[in-house]
């Protein structure tokens, strides 16, 4: 039977009804310790049924393992429905953020008279708990080999290896500018974008810091590969030093600031952005593309708006993101920070975290409210 594409989205009626059920009962079905046991996650959806769409809406939770009644207490269940509206559960799996995995031999950059070199240390302390789970966004157990987008280039485009000199290496989403009064002027700087945890290293950057193109891990260097330096960045709350329900993380975002003649806007192989689209817009069954730097280019489709979900870190620390979009898998690890647009280059999200089924995004309004950054210079509804 062919994919009906018309009953993976919801009609607006549906939509506003499901909306209003999610802000009356997420967050209460989301407390730590009333939880459902595997549950990390709720949205809003389109129910399916024998994996096929049905046009109902859902309330999608969202869950690392699905389990048959049998196996579950009744605590652990989840509700056939909240309000008027039915759930639908979806296996995501682990859900983690990070950059590309490197061995325990090249790990952290330390300085060496200006030659910065790989280090054990800070694999160890950084990445523990990520080495005997699947690989952070598992694909499948797919490996990926070298390829172009993990080279150097100047000027730098969105979907190339990009990072922190203290990190793996992650993506860069696109290039920026500062949102200008009225619209009009002459921007005053330019940017990298890209996340939190590939420009800022999780919150453990100092503002100036070296951002490297490539990243460290495809052999970047500060004295040959500097292209920018950590200007701003979202700070992410984590617990357990901030417990989950007190955590209002929105975004996992930063830009850096680099010379306009090193950047450019366009992303490889999609081309330049057209507009952004507004979060109001957003649906789910909305098709979607993206460029990273392990992945290339891939398509997904999104599966639940406006979620909630618990994201892992590493070292035990546990993020959860409110507002977010949920997709089909449609990344790996290293592409962190990609721009995720439709398929007619309207910039949708900015991608952060996955796993071997899902890809988690910010929605770039948000991106481009809390950093105060353009990346395209109209809304498009």
């Amino acid at each position: 039977m062919p994919f009906d594409e018309s009953k993976a989205m919801l009609q607006e009626s549906d939509y506003a009804r499901a909306e209003k059920c999610f802000n009356e009962y997420s967050e209460e079905f989301l407390v730590p310790d009333k939880i459902p046991a595997n549950v990390i996650g709720m949205g809003i959806g389109v129910r399916y049924k024998h994996g096929e769409p049905t046009g109902e809406p859902a309330m999608v939770a969202l869950v690392e393992q699905k389990l048959g009644k049998e196996f579950l207490s009744k605590e652990d269940l989840v509700p056939s429905k909240f309000g008027d509206i039915p759930t639908d559960v979806v296996e995501v799996g682990p859900v983690y953020a990070g950059a590309a995995r490197r061995s325990m031999e090249r790990s952290v950059v330390s300085n060496n008279g200006g030659n910065y070199q790989m280090t054990p240390t800070y694999y160890e302390e950084e990445f523990q708990g990520r080495v005997q789970a699947p690989d952070f966004f598992p694909s499948q157990s797919q490996e990926f080999t070298p390829e172009t987008l993990r080279n150097r280039v100047r000027p730098a485009k969105g979907g190339y290896s990009v990072g922190h000199y203290q990190i793996t290496a992650g993506t860069l989403g696109t290039c920026a500018y500062d949102i200008q009064p009225g619209g009009v002027g002459v921007p005053n700087k330019y940017y990298i974008l890209s996340n939190n945890h590939v420009l800022a290293n999780s919150n453990n950057a100092r503002l100036g810091d070296p951002i490297l193109q490539p990243g460290p891990f495809d052999g970047g260097t500060v004295a040959r590969d500097t292209i920018a330096r950590l200007t701003r960045f979202v700070p992410i709350q984590f617990a357990p030093a901030v417990p989950l329900p007190n955590q209002n993380n929105l975004v996992d975002a930063a830009i850096a600031e680099g010379q306009f003649h090193d950047l450019d806007r366009e992303i490889y192989w999609i081309g330049k952005m057209r507009g952004w689209k507004p979060i109001s817009t957003i649906r789910p069954g909305l098709l979607l593309q993206k460029t990273g730097r392990t992945t290339n280019y891939t398509t997904g489709r999104v599966t639940a708006v406006r979620a909630t979900i618990d994201v892992n870190f590493g070292s035990g620390r546990v993020a959860r993101f409110k507002d977010q979009i949920v997709t089909t898998n449609m990344s790996a690890g290293g592409d962190s920070g990609s721009l995720v647009s439709t398929l007619d280059n309207v910039a949708v999200g900015l991608l952060f975290a996955g796993s071997s089924s899902a890809t988690i995004l910010n929605y770039i309004q948000h991106v481009r409210n809390l950093l105060r950054v353009e990346v395209a210079e109209q809304m498009i509804l």
